[in-house]
C-alpha cells in the first residue's frame, strides 16, 4: 500500500540544497533533514509525485542513503543513482499515475532499488542503436545492474535493480 507523500512544495524545497554533483556527498545534517520531511527509502516507500521534477528527487534521496548511509564508492553510486533516474523516469512517462514509490535495501554484498507504481503494463527492453535519442533506459540497467525485474502486484509493479557492492 502506498504511503501518504509529502508535500510537494517542502520536496522541492529541500532537495535543491542537497548537491547533485556526482561524488560530492550531502552533509550529514541536510541529509537527515531531507531523510527526516520526505521520509528514508530504506525503512518504508517513499511517494513522490508524478513529475518530471520527482526524478531529481529520486535521485537526490538515492545519492543520500547510498553515500551518506551506506558509504558506497562513488562509481558505484553513480551508477545506481542512473539507473533510479531512468526507473523513475519511466514511471513518470509511461504509467499515468499520480504518485509512485521509491525503496532501497542494502544486504550484505548487494543493494536492491525498487520503483514502485500502479499500472500493471510492462517495461520494455528494447534494441539501441547508436544514434537513438530515446529508448536507452531499460538498455542501461540491464547494462550496468547485476540483476533487473518486474514483480508484478495485485494494483500495479515493481520495477526493480540490483547491484553487487563491496561490504
Amino acid at each position: 500500500m502506498m504511503v501518504a507523500m509529502a508535500g510537494q512544495g517542502e520536496v522541492a524545497g529541500v532537495t535543491e540544497r542537497v548537491p547533485e554533483v556526482p561524488g560530492e556527498p550531502a552533509s550529514d545534517d541536510i541529509a537527515g533533514e531531507i531523510l527526516d520531511l520526505v521520509g528514508d527509502p530504506t525503512i518504508d516507500e517513499v511517494c513522490l509525485p508524478n513529475r518530471p521534477e520527482s526524478a531529481s528527487s529520486a535521485r537526490r534521496l538515492a545519492r543520500i542513503v547510498l553515500q551518506s548511509h551506506w558509504g558506497l564508492s562513488a562509481p558505484l553510486t553513480d551508477d545506481a543513482v542512473l539507473l533510479v533516474s531512468e526507473l523513475v523516469g519511466n514511471a513518470v512517462r509511461h504509467t499515468g499515475a499520480h504518485v509512485f514509490g521509491l525503496r532501497m535495501m542494502h544486504r550484505r554484498g548487494w543493494i536492491r532499488i525498487e520503483v514502485r507504481d500502479p499500472s500493471r503494463g510492462l517495461p520494455c527492453l528494447l534494441p539501441v542503436h547508436g544514434l537513438d535519442t530515446s529508448g536507452r533506459g531499460l538498455f542501461l540497467v540491464d547494462t550496468l545492474s547485476d540483476r533487473w525485474g518486474v514483480d508484478l502486484l495485485p494494483r500495479g509493479k515493481t520495477t526493480w535493480f540490483e547491484m553487487r557492492v563491496n561490504t
